[in-house]
């Protein structure tokens, strides 16, 4: 099965949509490999609408420009890239489709497709919440900046239940950016302050 991966930018205080102010100041050298080793992981890009929009009305000129990015640039264009949205998409970068369907149902076709290695997601908050709230996320891979964005849309929404997840593996960059990749998991067995109170501070 083809691995599920997002990858998020976030501040401390959860905001995952982007704002330049908060997020350009904290990218380094070390941000730069932990995004270039989320890409490696896959070979199929799913993005919702508006990330594609952003990406398309950027990547293609700087890849056209031939400057220090424009590998990358190219790696993104040469990428098949899944899009979806509910409003169909004139696509004008080059191996994008729109998904067909229901997204979840799409996306289960993907990691089941022998001939893929991994999906991964940047950006695209909503995909990603529905995606979570179907179990379809392998991992969640967070740059949380030391910053409270204050403002924004968050990465977890209201829900009815709690979202349990398990730390795969964690690192600190020296502006203060932690990397925290985590997978899902088991709700741990219930418990209640009498089951802890052992644990608990003791006094002096």
């Amino acid at each position: 099965m083809a691995k599920v991966i997002s990858t998020l930018f976030v501040s401390a205080d959860g905001v995952a949509e982007i704002d330049p102010d908060w997020h350009f100041p904290y990218f380094d050298e070390n941000m730069g490999r932990a995004v270039t080793e989320d890409y490696a992981t896959s070979d199929v890009l799913l993005i919702g609408r508006e990330t594609y929009d952003s990406f398309a009305g950027a990547w293609p000129g700087r890849e056209a420009a031939g400057g220090e990015d424009a590998s990358f640039a190219k790696q993104l264009g040469d990428t098949r890239k899944v899009v979806a949205s509910r409003q169909p998409l004139e696509f004008t970068w080059r191996n994008s489709e729109l998904i067909q369907g229901d997204l979840t149902e799409a996306v289960a076709a993907l990691k089941a497709d022998p001939g893929i290695k991994g999906v991964l997601i940047p950006g695209s908050i909503s995909v990603v919440q529905q995606l979570l709230a179907a179990g379809l996320v392998d991992e969640l891979r967070l740059l949380v900046h030391p910053v409270a964005a204050r403002k924004g849309r968050k990465l977890f929404d209201d829900g009815d239940a709690p979202l349990h997840l398990k730390v795969v593996a964690t690192e600190a960059f020296p502006t203060g950016v932690l990397r925290v990749i985590y997978a899902p998991a088991e709700a741990p067995a219930a418990a209640g302050y009498d089951d802890i109170k052992d644990q608990a501070p003791k006094g002096e």
